[in-house]
C-alpha cells in the first residue's frame, strides 16, 4: 500500500509545526466568522418558511448557497488573524527568539507562513473562479423557480385570491408546503362551474405541468343545462395550475458569471457599455482575490514576525496591523465599487497592493520593529504616575 509522506517530511519539523498552527487557526476563524455572518444573513430570509411554506431543508439549502461568497470575503481576514495568533504564540513561548539565536533569519522564518498562504490562496482562487459563481447561479435559479410559483407566492392563508375567473382560498400553510383547507371556485369554462373543497393539497411539478394535488375532498360540477350539480368525492385529485406557473427566465449578473464569460460576454446578452465595465471590474476582483492573502500575510509578518523579548509589548503592533489591514481592505472595496464608473480605480488597487507588499518586505529586510513612539510611552507613563494621586484624592 502506497503511503503518502507526512507534512514534516516535505517541509521539515519546524516548518510543518508552523504550517499546522496557521492552518488550524485559519480553519477555526474562517468557520466561526462565516457561520456568524451566515446566520445573520439567513435570518433575513426566514419568511421563506413562514409565508411561502417552504421546508427547513429548502431554507438551509437556499441560504447556504451564499456561504462560498462569504468565505471568499472572510478568508484573507481569517488568514491575518491566524498568522497573528501564530506569531504571538511563538513570541510568547520565546520560540521566535530561540529560532533567531539558532541562526534562522526572518527571510527563512517567513517560509512556512508563505506555504500556509499558498494553501489559502488556492482555496480562495477555487472559490473565486468556480465555486462561488456556481453557487450564486444555483441560488438565482432556485429563487426564480420559487418566484414563478404563483400558489407559493400569491396564496395567503384565510384570504380569497382571484386569478382571472379562478378563486382560491386556503385555511393555513403547514410544514413541507402542505396547504390545509383548500377551496377552489373555477369559472373558466363558459359551459360549467366547478367548486372543489379538500382537506389538504400540495403543488407538484412534472413534465406535463404544474398541478395542485388535493386530498380527501369533494368536487361539485354545475353544468349550464342541468339544475342539480354533480357531486363526486375523491381521495386524490390533480387540479391543473400550469397556466399560472410560467417557466422562470434566469438572467445572471456579473457576480454570477464565470471568468470566461467575464472575459468574453455571450453575444446574446447585448450588454450596454456600463454593464461591460461592471464585468471588467468583476474580472479584476476575481484575479485579485488570491493576491490579498499574500499581501496580508506579509503585512502580519512585517509587524509581528521579527524577534523581540517578552518585555516588549506587542499590543501596539497588533493594533497597527489590524488598522493597516482594514485600511487596505476597505480601500480595495472602494476601488471595486468605483471601477465600473472609473476604470482607473482597478489599476489604483493593483498599485496599492504592490506598494503595501513592497513596504512590508522592506520592513522585514531592514529588521524594523513596530513599537509605540517614545512620546506615547512618556504620556502613558506620566498618566500612570498620576493615577495614585487621583485615587488618594
Amino acid at each position: 500500500m502506497l503511503k503518502l509522506p507526512k507534512l514534516s517530511q516535505w517541509l521539515g519539523a519546524i516548518d510543518a509545526y508552523i504550517v499546522r498552527l496557521v492552518m488550524m487557526s485559519f480553519a477555526i476563524v474562517l468557520i466561526s466568522l462565516t457561520g456568524v455572518i451566515w446566520i445573520t444573513q439567513a435570518l433575513r430570509g426566514i419568511d421563506l418558511m413562514t409565508s411561502q411554506g417552504q421546508t427547513i431543508l429548502v431554507f438551509i439549502g437556499i441560504t447556504g448557497l451564499a456561504i462560498p461568497l462569504l468565505a471568499l470575503i472572510i478568508a484573507p481576514i481569517a488568514l491575518v488573524i491566524a498568522v497573528t495568533h501564530t506569531l504571538n504564540k511563538l513570541a510568547t513561548d520565546s520560540e521566535t527568539i530561540v529560532l533567531s539565536a539558532a541562526g534562522m533569519s526572518p527571510e527563512r522564518l517567513i517560509r512556512p507562513f508563505m506555504v500556509a498562504t499558498v494553501i489559502v490562496s488556492v482555496f480562495v482562487a477555487s472559490l473565486s473562479i468556480y465555486i462561488a459563481p456556481e453557487c450564486l447561479r444555483a441560488l438565482r435559479r432556485w429563487n426564480s423557480e420559487i418566484g414563478a410559483d404563483v400558489v407559493a407566492n400569491v396564496l395567503q392563508p384565510g384570504q380569497f385570491i382571484k386569478l382571472g375567473k379562478l378563486t382560491l382560498r386556503v385555511r393555513e400553510r403547514q410544514p413541507g408546503g402542505v396547504l390545509a383547507g383548500v377551496f377552489i371556485d373555477d369559472q373558466r369554462s363558459p359551459s360549467e362551474r366547478i367548486n372543489v373543497i379538500a382537506e389538504s393539497g400540495a403543488i407538484q411539478k412534472n413534465q406535463r405541468g404544474s398541478f395542485l394535488v388535493l386530498r380527501d375532498g369533494n368536487l361539485q360540477r354545475f353544468e349550464n343545462d342541468k339544475k342539480e350539480p354533480a357531486m363526486v368525492g375523491f381521495k386524490s385529485y390533480a387540479f391543473d395550475m400550469s397556466q399560472f406557473s410560467s417557466a422562470p427566465t434566469v438572467t445572471y449578473n456579473s457576480r454570477e458569471r464565470f471568468i470566461s464569460e467575464l472575459i468574453s460576454p455571450p453575444p446574446e446578452d447585448n450588454l450596454p457599455p456600463s454593464e461591460i465595465a461592471t464585468y471588467w471590474g468583476e474580472l479584476h476582483d476575481r484575479l485579485m482575490a488570491p493576491i490579498y492573502p499574500f499581501v496580508f500575510a506579509i503585512m502580519a509578518f512585517a509587524f509581528l514576525g521579527l524577534p523581540r523579548t517578552t518585555r516588549q509589548g506587542r499590543n501596539y503592533a497588533i493594533s497597527m496591523l489590524l488598522l493597516a489591514v482594514m485600511t487596505v481592505r476597505i480601500a480595495g472595496f472602494i476601488c471595486s465599487t468605483l471601477a465600473p464608473a472609473h476604470p482607473e480605480a482597478i489599476y489604483v488597487q493593483y498599485v496599492m497592493l504592490v506598494v503595501v507588499s513592497g513596504l512590508s518586505v522592506w520592513m522585514i529586510r531592514r529588521g524594523i520593529v513596530v513599537d509605540p513612539p517614545s512620546g506615547m510611552l512618556r504620556f502613558f507613563a506620566s498618566l500612570r504616575a498620576r493615577m495614585p494621586s487621583f485615587a488618594r484624592a
